[in-house]
């Protein structure tokens, strides 16, 4: 990959700040946008501006065509033969409350087990500890390795036959951790074949490649704001026979077959789930990226990640009392770097990296079970995607160790 042609498709790097370029190490938080993305969104709004599927007119027409291509686009993307499989949702936390409450409220009773793991986002945990409350289910979680692995030892302690749901992260989005999907869907499936298999996929989508059929997953989760396209817009890929199945999440305009003063019949998927006007420049954009992607290759984004992951590992262990959180092998690990350092509190370490215009995360990244595990009240993230190269590394590092000079330690 060419890094330095890649960072002019994106037009926020033209900008300066203080006199000073933009080093952005926070795309596990939102990714940035390429100028093909905005012109998308943009052709939206001064060509075709107007509803979908309502209207006859050519304007609708248009911009109803371009609404389904972007579905096409995405489903492609993530290798599902089934366009029709794709529902577009706000972003990924919805994608996965959809599930847990059209599916969740449907199918669990009392006493049935929902398993998750300690290395989950918040939205991956929330909806189900409200439906386990809702209907006297338990949940129940898998541990995390000293190195910080998901522990797989006692899957067949976890998995029994009460056990409805499992909640997976592909990627976790402070240890960088790959979850090994595949063999976990088919060890869970050869224990309980029942059980449904729910990944949260916001951060594997935008930096490798997904085949949805390959995975064996139930339901895929992520956003598009991860992956080079507009906020507001995520997908909650589910097999078709599940969707088809559960009742839709919400209600209202365009979702409806036909709706009488006592009745209602409601559209198949992915219609059924997508009520009122959607967010249609956001599905356009959506594809737009997909494109993008496609275009570099999402070989070529993994390798290159790999490598860069790699090197700030180098340089970040370079640091007396920092510490990495997550596998120190970037073979098992996206570019998600997670760190402590003795003596500087997380968020006064991203203040003084930003004085640089060195763009981090600090906090628990709604991951507050995973810091609660690890003895953390916050950690400092920095995360790379296809337009960061080893200068931004280095400045990062080079930035920590300002912070302790600042610091005196």
């Amino acid at each position: 990959m060419n890094i330095p042609s890649v960072k002019k498709d994106f037009p926020i790097f033209k900008r300066k700040i203080n006199k000073k370029p933009i080093i952005y190490l926070d795309s596990s938080a939102s990714s940035l946008k390429p100028q093909s993305v905005v012109d998308a969104i943009n052709d939206y709004y001064t060509r075709f501006s107007v509803n979908i599927f309502r209207g006859v007119y050519t304007l609708s027409e248009e911009a109803t065509a371009r609404y389904e291509e972007a579905r096409n686009e995405t489903a492609s993307f993530i290798g599902a033969g089934n366009p029709s499989e794709v529902v577009f949702v706000r972003n990924a936390s919805e994608a996965m409350n959809l599930v847990a409450s059209s599916w969740g409220r449907q199918n669990v009773k009392k006493g049935d087990e929902i398993v998750s793991t300690v290395m989950e986002h918040h939205a991956n945990i929330v909806p189900w500890q409200e439906i386990a409350k809702e209907k006297g289910a338990k949940v129940k979680y898998f541990d995390i390795t000293s190195d910080g692995y998901l522990d797989t030892r006692n899957l067949d302690a976890l998995i029994t036959k009460k056990t409805v749901m499992v909640c997976l992260t592909h990627i976790s989005n402070v240890l960088g951790t790959i979850n090994p999907i595949r063999q976990l869907v088919k060890k869970i499936k050869t224990l309980n074949p029942k059980t449904l298999v729910l990944v949260d996929a916001a951060q594997s989508v935008p930096h490798m490649n997904i085949n949805v059929g390959d995975l064996g997953c139930d339901f895929l989760a992520f956003s598009g704001h991860k992956m080079l396209g507009p906020t507001g817009i995520g997908i909650l890929w589910g097999r078709y026979d599940l969707l088809d199945s559960i009742p839709p999440y919400q209600f209202g305009g365009d979702m409806i077959k036909e709706v009488h003063l006592y009745g209602s019949t409601y559209k198949e998927p992915p219609h059924k789930f997508e009520a009122g006007t959607p967010h249609i420049s956001g599905a356009i954009g959506l594809g737009a990226a997909c494109k993008y992607l496609k275009k570099i290759g999402m070989e070529n984004v993994r390798n290159h990640e790999k490598e860069l992951t790699r090197y700030a590992l180098s340089g970040l262990s370079t640091i007396k009392n920092l510490t990495v959180y997550g596998p120190k092998d970037s073979n098992d690990k996206g570019g998600v770097l997670a760190f402590s350092l003795k003596g500087i509190h997380p968020h006064d370490l991203a203040s003084i990296l930003n004085s640089d215009n060195v763009c981090v995360r600090s906090g628990h990244h709604c991951a507050m079970p995973l810091h609660e595990r690890l003895g953390l009240p916050a950690t400092t993230r920095a995360s790379l995607y296809i337009y960061n190269d080893e200068e931004d590394v280095d400045a990062l590092v080079e930035g920590v160790n300002k912070a302790k000079k600042i610091f005196g330690i």
